[in-house]
C-alpha cells in the first residue's frame, strides 16, 4: 500500500493546474474525473474556477497507473476494479499534496467529483481515516481534510458498493449535488438516501435536479441516447452553477 506521500508523488506529475495570475495564496478546487477519464468538459469547469479566482487542479487517476481509457471503460466503469473506497485514497492524497503547494490557501479547499470521482469523494467523507488500509493507504490521515469547506458532486456513482448509501458522512462540507432525473445508474430516491446522512450530520446541502441523463454535461458520449445524452444548455448551466458555488 502507498503512503500519502507516495500516492501524491505518483499523482502530481499528471495533475493539470489552471490558475489566475499572481503568486498570492488562493482557494483551490480539486477536480476528480468520472470513469471515462479526464474529458474536455472538466476543463470548462476548471476555467470557470479560475474566473472565480480559484486555483484548479485536474487530478488524473489513470495515467499514474498506466491505464488507458479503454481499459477503464471495461473494468472501472463496470465496478470490477478501482472502486470508490480505493479512489478515496487518491482524493485524500491529492488534497494532502495540493494543500502544501505554494499559492494555495489550505483552509479554503473544494473537492469536486463527477460520477466515479464523486463516488470517491463521498466514500472518503464516510471514513474515520484512523486505521491502516482506509482508502487503500498505509497511513490515512484526516488532517488534510480540515480545510475542505465545499464539495461539488455531479451525478455520483451510487451503486450497491458505494459506502455513502449506508454509512454516515463524518465530515460535512457545504455541498452542491446534481441529480439527473433520468440517471440509469441511480434513481432520485437513491441519490436522496445517500445525501440523507450529510443532512443528518449538519451539512449545508444544495441539490439541483435536472431533466437529464447521467453524464449530461459530457460532449462526445458514446452511448445510446436513452442511456446517456449530452445537453449543451445544461452543461452551460452546470458550469455557471459551479462558478457561483465557489464564489458564494
Amino acid at each position: 500500500m502507498d503512503t500519502l506521500r507516495q500516492r501524491w508523488a505518483k499523482l502530481w506529475p499528471h495533475i493539470v493546474e489552471l490558475s489566475p495570475a499572481g503568486d498570492e495564496a488562493r482557494p483551490a478546487v480539486l477536480l476528480f474525473h468520472g470513469c471515462g477519464g479526464v474529458r474536455a468538459h472538466l476543463h470548462l469547469y476548471a476555467k470557470a474556477a479560475v474566473e472565480a479566482g480559484w486555483r484548479a487542479y485536474l487530478v488524473d487517476s489513470y495515467r499514474p497507473r498506466g491505464w488507458t481509457n479503454r481499459f477503464a471503460s471495461h473494468f472501472v466503469c463496470l465496478g470490477l476494479a478501482f472502486r470508490g473506497y480505493k479512489r478515496a485514497g487518491d482524493v485524500l492524497a491529492a488534497t494532502w499534496g495540493v494543500s502544501q503547494l505554494p499559492g494555495v490557501d489550505p483552509k479554503r479547499l473544494c473537492l469536486a467529483g463527477w460520477s466515479h470521482g464523486a463516488w470517491g469523494v463521498m466514500d472518503l467523507l464516510t471514513m474515520p481515516l484512523t486505521r491502516r488500509g482506509e482508502g487503500a493507504l498505509a497511513d490515512p490521515d484526516p488532517a488534510p481534510l480540515d480545510g475542505v469547506g465545499k464539495a461539488f458532486l455531479a451525478y455520483p456513482y451510487l451503486n450497491v458498493l458505494a459506502r455513502s448509501r449506508v454509512a454516515p458522512w463524518l465530515r460535512t462540507p457545504r455541498t452542491l449535488g446534481i441529480i439527473p432525473r433520468s440517471d440509469h445508474l441511480a434513481s432520485v430516491r437513491t441519490h436522496m438516501r445517500a445525501y440523507a446522512s450529510a443532512v443528518a450530520g449538519g451539512a449545508e446541502l444544495q441539490l439541483w435536479s435536472v431533466d437529464a441523463t447521467h453524464a449530461f454535461d459530457e460532449p462526445g458520449l458514446k452511448a445510446p441516447e436513452h442511456v446517456m445524452r449530452h445537453d449543451p444548455a445544461l452543461l452551460a448551466q452546470a458550469v455557471e452553477r459551479f462558478r457561483r458555488f465557489l464564489t458564494d
